[in-house]
């Protein structure tokens, strides 16, 4: 190229200065770059401002969704236990109903079925007292308590001692 200039008839000087300042041009890979840095770098940015306030939003959207669904399971299981209570007092007055019922078919009087209730549970609590007794031993005829003995046994051993 210096050899191109000077036949033109610039001087070395001259020549050395054109190609200077076409060596300190900017080229398209430099600006290239210069953009993609700056571009890289305004993401980094943005990632490092931004990033808690996504997780912190996240966190946030997860801790929303448990308390609804704990919320769902709490009300499910408040309908569960009402419904349960409402059946079961249902079923317990069915219950005196029927035996008021049936008492009074049988006897002919008008007996309330709390006395029936009361004599049941009386009976029932004399039995399982009287059952527990005699289990335990509490019920037999000797005034001291009496341990089963076994007398020793000869080993079966060859020695026969």
């Amino acid at each position: 190229m210096d050899n191109d200039m000077m036949m033109r008839g610039l001087s070395p000087y001259e020549t050395f200065m054109i190609s200077e300042k076409q060596g300190r041009r900017t080229n398209g890979v430099g600006i290239t770059g210069l953009v993609l840095g700056s571009v890289g770098a305004a993401a980094a940015i943005g990632a490092w401002i931004f990033a808690p306030i996504y997780a912190n939003s996240r966190a946030k959207a997860a801790q929303d969704i448990a308390a609804a669904q704990n919320a769902g399971t709490a009300n499910l299981l408040n309908n569960v236990a009402s419904l349960l209570a409402a059946e079961r007092q249902e079923r317990v007055a069915g219950d005196l109903n029927i035996t008021t019922t049936i008492n009074d078919s049988v006897s002919g009087s008008q007996q309330g079925s709390i006395n029936a209730q009361i004599e049941n549970s009386a009976m029932a609590q004399a039995t399982t007292q009287l059952l527990t007794q005699s289990l335990l031993g509490n019920l037999s005829e000797n005034a001291q308590k009496v341990q089963i003995y076994s007398a020793p046994q000869p080993c079966g051993c060859p020695c026969g001692s």
